[in-house]
């Protein structure tokens, strides 16, 4: 069984800065990739950022692209997703992914796995 774990998240002002932290933990466990996805009240769940340990890769969705940067330990099974400039529409449950088998999906939810709980992101105007 493998446990993924968010944490970061809360309430900000727009302009203001966030960091999400997430972590895979599981017996003979590593990740492939891990991503971010977010779901807002009302939309569907949406591609934030994504990261390939192997490749050396990042992918961002186009509504974050120069914000938001994901970084992390694939020793660790760890991924952050820095949020800077937060706008009101970024306001979202995001969503921690891992990818164990290497799908190559990774803009995808198909692409993973296994999923976190969720951390609340609010930004007010």
């Amino acid at each position: 069984q493998v446990n993924v774990e968010e944490s970061g998240g809360g309430l900000v002002q727009t302009g203001d800065s966030l960091r999400l932290s997430c972590v895979a933990s599981g017996p003979y466990f590593s990740s492939a990739a891990m991503g971010w996805f977010r779901r807002a009240p009302g939309k569907e769940r949406e591609f934030v950022a994504a990261i390939a340990w192997r490749r050396g890769s990042t992918y961002y969705g186009d509504s974050v692209k120069g914000r938001f940067t994901t970084f992390g330990d694939s020793a660790n099974n760890t991924v952050y997703l820095q949020m800077n400039s937060l706008r009101p529409e970024d306001t979202a449950v995001y969503y921690c992914a891992v990818d164990s088998a290497g799908s190559y999906y990774w803009t995808t939810p198909i692409g993973y796995d296994y999923w976190g709980q969720g951390t609340q992101v609010t930004v007010s105007s």
